[in-house]
């Protein structure tokens, strides 16, 4: 009879053993479980903060190049630009034109880029309607050119072509505002299309960039 309980009081004993081993198990796991999850989320909170940060940071850039002047830009009065529809060609006083008398069909500018000269009538049309016109001679590079294509292809409300007669091998036009750039990676590109895409200068905001002339 003793020998039995000697037996049993160590089984018991042995169960309640291993009992305790499995709850110090899963309180250590929970505790593991537990300390990853804080460490995900935090990692997480972190993450969101920085590209929330990055994105904040982009976004007071922007506001700020768009108050900032262009250095060397030109600018002529909206005011005395025409804005009357003709259906003949236009004698522009600037190369390209920045606004005046135009088509009443507008070039596509949906980050269109054509290879070919386009109709200055009807770029101009482009440009009241907001669109940024980018433009090049034979003297630019076509590391330049290729570069400002990727950005216009990537850029609705503008639109690219060759333009053999203006001055500067690239050059940036919108609605009564121009600039010559000395290439493709010049700040001052980023400066244009954040300013003037759809900005301010825009005689008729909002208004269609798809659905009028293709090449």
């Amino acid at each position: 009879m003793a020998s039995n309980k000697t037996a049993s009081a160590s089984r018991k004993a042995r169960i309640e053993e291993m009992r305790r081993a499995e709850q110090s198990r899963e309180r250590r796991n929970r505790i593991i479980t537990i300390s990853i999850s804080a460490v995900v989320v935090a990692g997480l909170v972190g993450f969101g903060s920085y590209v929330f940060l990055q994105e904040s940071e982009k976004k007071e850039q922007k506001v700020a190049q768009a108050k900032a002047p262009v250095k060397s830009e030109k600018s002529w009065d909206a005011k005395k630009l025409g804005r009357n529809h003709v259906t003949k060609d236009v004698s522009y006083p600037m190369t390209p034109p920045v606004g005046g008398d135009h088509s009443q069909v507008w070039m596509n500018c949906e980050g269109d880029v054509y290879k070919k000269e386009i109709p200055k009538v009807n770029a101009v049309h482009s440009l009241e309607h907001g669109a940024v016109w980018v433009t090049y001679n034979d003297k630019a590079s076509d590391a330049d050119v290729k570069k400002l294509a990727e950005k216009v292809g990537k850029t609705p409300y503008s639109l690219m072509s060759p333009v053999k007669d203006q001055a500067g091998a690239l050059m940036l036009s919108a609605w009564g505002k121009q600039v010559t750039v000395d290439s493709a990676t010049d700040p001052r590109v980023d400066q244009f299309f954040t300013k003037y895409v759809q900005g301010p200068q825009t005689p008729e905001p909002g208004a269609a960039c798809t659905g009028g002339m293709a090449q």
